[in-house]
C-alpha cells in the first residue's frame, strides 16, 4: 500500500489508506502576517488579569468535554488510535487545561524572598509569542500541556502541528476561538518545516518548544540557541520496565502489556525494554507472549478491536524493517515480527529476546507494538543495562518490596521513574527527560517556569548603605 499526499497537511486514514482531507501550507508574507497578529495580541493578552486568562483556559476544558466524542473520533480517524484510548486522551487534555485554570494564578503569583533589609521578590512575567512544534501521536494532550500553562501565564502561542493530523489541529483552534480567545492568542500554523527556522528567527517569537524526533529537536534547539531564545525539548525514549520479583506477576504482566501497547506502542514513554530478573524471567515471558497473541487487529473505531494500525504506512514499514534487521543480526523472535496480512498500517505484536549491543533494537527506539525482553541475574546488572541507553525519558520498577523498588528507581538515569506502575502522566506531576530525550519540564508548577521571566525586584529604603555592588 502506498500513500499519495499532495499537501504536507493531509488526513490519511491509516486503517484504509484513504486520503480524506488536505490543507495547503502558508508561507512567506502570510506567515509574516500571522506573526504580526500574534505579537499584537500578546500586548493585549498580558494586559488582562491572570484570572481572566485562566477562565478562558477553563472554558476550553469545558468545551473539550462537551465535544469529547467528536474529538475522539477525529483522533482515531487521523492516526489510528483505538477509540477508547482516544476518549481517554480527550479527558486527559481537558484535565490539564482545568488544572491550570484552577492552579495557574497561584503558580504565577509573586514570590517573596527572605532578606534582612527592605524587601525582595520574584515577579513571573510572560516572555511573549511562543512557537510549539507538536507531534501526531497525542494530537490534543501534547498541545495543551504546552499551551495551557503558557496562556494562563500571559504568553501567546503559535502551534505547528504534525502533517498527518490537520483536522485535530483545526479542531483545537476552533475550541479556543469558541471559548473567546482573541485573534492571535492561540494560532494554528500550517507551515512547512522550511518555515520553522524563519519563524524562530523572527524577533516576534521569544521561545520554542518541540515534542518529536531527535533530529527535529536538534534543529529547533540549534536555531533557538543561535537567536538566544529559550527552548524545551521532549524527544524519544526507550523506557525500561524492571521486574525484580515474581510476586503479583499477573498484575506485573498486565502492566507490562498496557505500558507497551498503549497507543499501539506509539508513545515516547511507552515501556520498551523489559529487564527481568532470572528467577521470574520465564514466567514473565510466557505471560507477555500469551497477552500479545490475544490482541485482535481491526478497525480502531470498533470497540472490540484491541490492536489498531500504526499512524501511517511509513511508520509500519519502518518498524517492520527495524525488527527484520535485528533478527538478521542474531536476536530471537518469540512472536510476531512482520506486517499483518490485511489492509492498513498494521504490524504484528512482536517480542524479541537475545538482543545485544550493536543490534538495531538495542540502541534504537521501537515506536510500535514491539517489546525487547532481557534476562539479568541481579539488580546491579538490571540498573547497568537500564542506564546503557542514549535515552533518559521515563522508566518503571516493579517490586513487592516498595523500599527496594524505590532504591532501584533512584539509580535509573531518567527524568521520571514510576514504581509499580508503567510510566504515565498527570497534570500535577512534572514531565520531561534527560540525555537525548530532551530537556525542560512540562506539567505541574514547573510547566509554568520554562517560558517566564522570573524577574527580581529588590526594594531598599532611600538611606540604605551602598555595598556589594558586583555582577
Amino acid at each position: 500500500m502506498s500513500e499519495q499526499r499532495k499537501s504536507p497537511f493531509a488526513t490519511v486514514n491509516p486503517y484504509t489508506g484513504e486520503t480524506l482531507a488536505e490543507f495547503p501550507a502558508i508561507e512567506g508574507a502570510e506567515v509574516d502576517a500571522v506573526l504580526e497578529t500574534a505579537g499584537d495580541a500578546f500586548d493585549a493578552w498580558r494586559g488582562r488579569s491572570i484570572e481572566e486568562r485562566a477562565a478562558l483556559v477553563g472554558r476550553v476544558a469545558g468545551l473539550m468535554k462537551e465535544r469529547k466524542e467528536t474529538l475522539a473520533r477525529l483522533i482515531t480517524l487521523e492516526m489510528g488510535k483505538l477509540i477508547s484510548e482516544a476518549r481517554g486522551e480527550v479527558d486527559l487534555a481537558a484535565s490539564i487545561l482545568a488544572y491550570y485554570a484552577e492552579h495557574g494564578p497561584g503558580f504565577a503569583a509573586d514570590e517573596p524572598l527572605d532578606v534582612e533589609e527592605g524587601e525582595a521578590y520574584l515577579v513571573n512575567e510572560p516572555l511573549g509569542v511562543l512557537l510549539g512544534v507538536m507531534p501526531w501521536n497525542f494530537p490534543l494532550y501534547q498541545v495543551v500541556r504546552f499551551a495551557g500553562p503558557n496562556l494562563v501565564l500571559g504568553n501567546t502561542v503559535l502551534v505547528k502541528h504534525a502533517g498527518i493530523c490537520p483536522q485535530s489541529a483545526l479542531a483545537l483552534e476552533v475550541l479556543f476561538r469558541d471559548a473567546g480567545a482573541p485573534e492571535g492568542v492561540y494560532t494554528n500554523l500550517f507551515v512547512s518545516h522550511d518555515e520553522i527556522s524563519r519563524i524562530i528567527d523572527s524577533p516576534v517569537v521569544k521561545g520554542a518548544s518541540l515534542t518529536g524526533s531527535e533530529r527535529a529537536g536538534a534543529q529547533v534547539a540549534e536555531r533557538a540557541g543561535r537567536n538566544m531564545k529559550p527552548s524545551l525539548l521532549e524527544l524519544g525514549g526507550s523506557d525500561v520496565f524492571i521486574v525484580l520479583d515474581g510476586e503479583g506477576l499477573e498484575r506485573t504482566v498486565g502492566a507490562a502489556v498496557a505500558g507497551r501497547m498503549a497507543n499501539t506502542g506509539q508513545s515516547c514513554v511507552a515501556s520498551k525494554r523489559f529487564i527481568v530478573l532470572a528467577e521470574v524471567y520465564d514466567d514473565f515471558v510466557e505471560g507477555m507472549r500469551g497477552a500479545f497473541a490475544a490482541l485482535t487487529p481491526g478497525d480502531p473505531s470498533d470497540e472490540a478491536t484491541t490492536l489498531g494500525p500504526l499512524s501511517s504506512e511509513q511508520a509500519a514499514s519502518d518498524l517492520a524493517e527495524q525488527i527484520r534487521e535485528t533478527v538478521e543480526q542474531g536476536a530471537e523472535l518469540l512472536i510476531g515480527g512482520g506486517r499483518i496480512d490485511r489492509p492498513g498500517a498494521f504490524v504484528q505484536p512482536t517480542i524479541l529476546t537475545g538482543v545485544k549491543p550493536g543490534m538495531r533494537a538495542y540502541a534504537e527506539e521501537l515506536f510500535g507494538p514491539a517489546a525487547v525482553i532481557y534476562r539479568v541475574q541481579d539488580e546491579d546488572e538490571a540498573i547497568a543495562l537500564a542506564n546503557d541507553s542514549q535515552y533518559g525519558l521515563g522508566g518503571s520498577v516493579f517490586c513487592s518490596d516498595v523500599e527496594r523498588g524505590r532504591r532501584v528507581a533512584e539509580r535509573v538515569e531518567t527524568g521520571m521513574v514510576w514504581v509499580n506502575h508503567p510510566t504515565s502522566t498527570q497534570p500535577d506531576l512534572p514531565f520531561g527527560g534527560i540525555k537525548r530525550s530532551g530537556y525542560g519540564r512540562e506539567l505541574s508548577k514547573l510547566g509554568m517556569q520554562e517560558f517566564v521571566n522570573r524577574k527580581l525586584v529588590r526594594v531598599l529604603p532611600p538611606d540604605a548603605e551602598l555595598s556589594g555592588i558586583a555582577g
